[in-house]
This record gives C-alpha cells, structure tokens and sequence, in this order.
C-alpha cells in the first residue's frame, strides 16, 4: 500500500477515535445534572472511553482500534435538598459523579487530537497533489 495512503488511514482511525471520545464526552456533560427517578436511586454514572492500538495487516501499521465505553466507578456526590423526589430518608439526593471541569478538559484534548489528525490528512493530500505534479512535468 502507497505510504501516504497509509497514513491517510491512520489518521482516519484517530479521527474516528477522537469523534467518538467528543460523543461520550457531550453525553456527560449533558447528563452531569441527571439524578435518579425515586429516593435513594442511582444517577447517572460517568461514562469513559478506552482505546487500544489495532495492527492492520493490509496497512502493514497499527491503527486506533474501536474504543470501549465504560463507567467510572467513582462515588457519587451527595447534595443535601430533602424537597428533592430522589432524596433518600436523610434529605440526601445522589447527584452524578461527573466533573463538568474535567469533561471540558478531555473535550480540549479530543478536539485538538481530532484537528490534527485532519492536519495530516490534508498534508498527506498536498503530498500526494505535489507528487503528481512533478511527474506530469
């Protein structure tokens, strides 16, 4: 396979990676208010993204392998409001262990890595765009 192809490929796989990591991230941040429905019931539980390197033979390189969405397992915050529905016998409402400080942070950092995979993309096409005119010449 062309080398620019290749690399046009790999980052095309952390492209994808990056999207999907701004997906959970967005779905976070959408929820970091989301108690649960009856007194003492869970809220939502933070949800994370992994990825693993992917050797693809064709490729002859390792690529961004489809990433797995977990949970994070951390506590869940405790507000003090007995008026609210999910409030258990204390007052107590548990309120969703996401961090709307360190979301914003990962979504930086996902939109930055996504960017500069299309750097490379659009590079690897000027490559190939001057390569194709110096052997017209």
């Amino acid at each position: 396979m062309d080398p620019i192809d290749a690399t046009m490929k790999i980052a095309t796989s952390g492209m994808k990676a990056q999207s999907m990591r701004l997906r959970v991230v967005s779905e976070n941040v959408a929820n970091a208010a989301s108690t649960g429905n009856a007194p003492g019931a869970d809220p939502y539980r933070r949800k994370t993204v992994t990825f693993q390197n992917v050797l693809d033979r064709k490729l002859g390189a390792e690529v961004v392998g489809r990433g797995k969405i977990g949970t994070d397992k951390s506590e869940f915050r405790l507000t003090y409001d007995p008026s609210h529905p999910a409030a258990d016998g204390r007052g107590y409402v548990k309120m969703p262990n996401v961090n709307t400080v360190i979301e914003m942070a990962d979504m930086r950092e996902a939109s930055r890595g996504y960017e500069a995979n299309v750097t490379v993309i659009e590079q690897a096409k000027a490559m190939s765009s001057r390569t194709l005119d110096l052997l017209r010449d």
